[in-house]
């Protein structure tokens, strides 16, 4: 196969293009590399399998050739990015969205979309099943990453109707694991950079929202499962073991040794106070489940942190306090 996957340096992205690549696909990458980093491909760049554009997906995408798949992975996910670069959250989930649709339409061939969990808004219902339309705050802080996804829903399921374009949509749930960035305010990011710099951890609200957590490697074989198979979807791809952040951060303090305390900051607008996916139909149309488990998965990703020092030592004021201590004036008055 021949795969154009968009966001490829980015943590999901570029675990995505390894794996394809080790199973003797070729792979065209496509990466503005705003949230990305050309330091998850750079060792890529090497193979003949491999080709490499820095470009933006929003403003175009034309490429030559046989085109076997088309993954949509571009965007910023972090709610410091997604608030940090709005309208271009916007723009790639609905132009870029589009953009890619039609290069997977001009080459006749799969097209699949990295939608998210973030879909579901604060559910209403629990765990998460896919016929669950969501509970979501079209103009919150939060909308322009959720209503992206939305819209990108929607318009993928449009050419599927419209064009018959060959279409899966995937609903990411929290994935972590190595190549995230230290800095990027994501709880597990977050937790593992304050740990290793023995600096407090931060929980909002009390710590008993719940989040369930999928190891990437887990992630990346659903990907690859959705990308050879003719699922529509939506299909949910997550770990259904939920936790507390409050358990989370127990558990990161446990494996790094870390004897940082933890501190309590006011839960932000619309922040999920329950996340587990319920992940029936990943199983039955697409023979997947998660294999590795937390405690597994966290040891794997502090050991890639630890490994980077300069890295997460740099990262220690922008992590502190939290990640919705760092958001622009505007949101902060939201909070």
């Amino acid at each position: 196969m021949r795969v154009l996957v968009t966001g490829a340096a980015g943590f999901i992205g570029s675990h995505l293009c390894v794996f394809l690549l080790d199973r003797g696909d070729q792979v065209i990458g496509m990466d503005d590399l705003s949230t990305g980093s050309k330091s998850n491909i750079e060792y890529l760049l090497a193979n003949p399998s491999f080709e490499f554009y820095e470009a933006d997906v929003s403003a175009g995408l034309d490429v030559e050739g046989e085109v076997s798949a088309v993954v949509h992975l571009a965007s910023p996910a972090s709610p410091p990015d997604y608030h940090r670069l709005p309208l271009e959250t916007l723009a790639v989930g609905s132009r870029g969205t589009e953009n890619a649709l039609r290069a997977a339409h001009r080459h006749g061939t799969r097209f699949v979309l990295a939608s998210t969990s973030e879909v579901y808004g604060d559910p209403l219902v629990h765990p998460q099943r896919e016929e669950y339309w969501g509970n979501v705050n079209p103009i919150g802080p939060r909308s322009v990453y959720d209503e992206a996804k939305r819209f990108a829903e929607a318009i993928t399921a449009a050419y599927r109707r419209t064009l018959g374009v060959d279409t899966g949509v995937m609903r990411i749930f929290n994935t972590y694991g190595p190549r995230m960035r230290p800095h990027d305010g994501r709880v597990v990011t977050s937790f593992i950079t304050q740990a290793l710099n023995g600096d407090p951890l931060t929980i909002y609200g009390d710590g008993s929202q719940t989040r369930s957590f999928c190891y990437v490697d887990d992630l990346i074989r659903g990907i690859v499962a959705m990308i050879d198979s003719s699922e529509p979807g939506p299909v949910n791809l997550g770990n259904p073991n939920e936790r507390t952040v409050a358990e989370l951060a127990e558990l990161v303090l446990a494996i790094t040794g870390a004897r940082s305390p933890i501190e309590y900051h006011p839960l932000p607008t619309d922040d999920p106070t329950r996340r587990r996916p319920d992940i029936t139909k990943a199983l039955t149309t697409l023979g997947w489940s998660p294999r590795v488990d937390i405690e597994d998965g966290l040891r794997r990703t502090v050991e890639w942190f630890r490994s980077r020092p300069e890295e997460v030592a740099a990262a220690a004021a922008a992590v502190a306090g939290g990640q919705c201590d760092n958001l622009l004036p505007e949101y902060q008055e939201q909070l």
